[in-house]
């Protein structure tokens, strides 16, 4: 009699079956794999495409052209050109002076603030500064590009009321298609006539924005620059570096080589690998308590920053130290003992080079965690607004993440742009700590 339709009877077919389910099953699980890692690799890619689409815009910049005359009378009445004297000057009535010449139908009140609104506040500085670089300008009419005020730059990017088509307004089209009522546009019909009658001149274009990368903080996004926050994220990874580094590998040296295997020594690693997962915040509480409360050290300082993420990225550098300790083949050691060598010698003639590599690779993946932290950093003060460029690990200073987070926070459009900016920088420099952090462990990785 046959077996009905359907059923398996025979121990072959119970196993072709079996076999079956399970190949289906592999099959079913890599392509869980593979939709996985494209799901994450599509959420990679939105976030860099909209970081950089964001960002773009930030590193050009619309200037306007101006030819200044410096006036003896109002820049250097005295004559002495004082470098301080020079830094007090009224430059704001030089770029006044001359953007009026432009438009010497612009004799109201109103007309003449409408027209000031074009050029960024701090174009002033821009003049100051050309001056302090070359007191020989006095006396002189020169020509500087200042920057556009970052509203009609952004208008000019088409980034707001994108209606207005400026490209056609340069071809001499007087009708201005609004997109907004007269009460909701962001630049008057006045203001929009001086800029097109600067752009048919030819007095407005758009360039590499150097400022950005030159220029500290500034109220006005045009000629806020990531430069003090650079110099102060440099400072204090340099005190990080400085002392995370010997601590923490003179801490594994003792632990893995030289500290005996009892009680305490177990509490200490549990406590280590603890310290690696508590949160960053709770190392800032601990150096605002600590170093600025106790010991009152400055506020808003890189050298505080430093040490409070030295205690942050301690355990981290210990740990990957440690691994890199015990990936040392136990015959090296036995073979320097053997030749007469002590314990010390042991360790830092034979031991610790070998183990380098690694040690540094865990330092440098410390060091990139570091540069990316906020929250410690922002319990120490270092979330105030800081001008001037730092000169040394003691002056007030931010880092680049507390300087994304407070252009996160501006209302302005044109700061948008810039933390977009700000942030391929911050990315730029972890990718590179990271590739150096590889090409360290290929260039000097030992296979046993």
């Amino acid at each position: 009699m046959k077996p009905e339709s359907g059923t398996i009877n025979t121990p072959t077919q119970k196993m072709r079956a079996t076999l079956r389910r399970r190949y289906a099953a592999e099959r079913r699980f890599r392509a869980y794999g593979i939709i996985a890692i494209l799901l994450a690799l599509a959420m990679l890619v939105t976030l860099f495409v909209t970081i950089v689409g964001n960002g773009l815009g930030a590193f050009v910049q619309h200037t306007v052209r101006l030819d200044i005359s410096i006036y003896p009378q109002d820049i250097d009445p005295e004559n002495e050109t004082d470098l301080e004297a020079l830094a007090r000057a009224n430059y704001q009535s030089l770029v006044n002076d001359a953007l009026y010449s432009l438009f010497p139908d612009a004799t109201t009140r109103r007309d003449r603030k409408d027209l000031r609104a074009l050029i960024s506040p701090d174009a002033k500085f821009v003049v100051r500064d050309m001056v302090l670089d070359d007191p020989s300008l006095i006396g002189q009419r020169v020509s500087i590009r200042v920057p556009l005020a970052s509203e009609f730059d952004q208008v000019l990017k088409g980034n707001v009321d994108p209606a207005v088509d400026f490209r056609a307004m340069r071809e001499g089209i007087t009708e201005i298609p609004w997109s907004l009522p007269a009460g909701e546009r962001l630049i008057s019909d006045a203001q929009a006539g001086y800029l097109q009658q600067l752009m048919r001149q030819g007095e407005i274009e758009g360039s590499f924005n150097r400022w950005f990368f030159t220029n500290g903080d500034s109220r006005n996004p045009e000629t806020a620059g990531i430069w003090g926050a650079a110099v102060g994220s440099f400072f204090t990874l340099l005190v990080t570096l400085a002392l995370s580094f010997p601590i923490g590998v003179a801490a594994a040296i003792y632990l893995e080589e030289f500290a005996p295997k009892n009680r305490l020594t177990d509490i200490i690693e549990v406590n280590i690998n603890n310290l690696a997962a508590v949160p960053s915040i709770v190392f800032g509480l601990l150096g605002l308590a600590v170093f600025l409360q106790f010991f009152g050290l400055p506020r808003s300082a890189p050298l505080v920053g430093g040490m409070v993420l030295t205690l942050m990225t301690l355990p981290t550098i210990i740990i990957a130290s440690r691994a890199a300790l015990k990936s040392v083949p136990p015959s090296i050691r036995e073979a320097a003992l053997g030749v007469g060598a002590s314990k010390l010698q042991c360790i830092f003639h034979h031991v610790l080079p070998l183990a380098m590599p690694g040690m540094l690779t865990g330092t440098i993946i410390g060091m990139a965690q570091a540069l990316g932290e906020t929250a410690p950093l922002l319990m120490i003060g270092m979330v105030a607004f800081v001008v001037d460029v730092p000169g040394s690990p003691i002056d007030p200073a931010t880092v680049l993440p507390v300087q994304i987070y407070l252009w996160a926070d501006s209302p302005e459009r044109a700061f948008t742009e810039r933390t977009s900016a700000a942030i391929m920088c911050l990315l730029g420099f972890l990718i590179l700590m990271n590739a150096v952090a590889v090409l360290l462990r290929k260039r000097f990785e030992r296979r046993w």
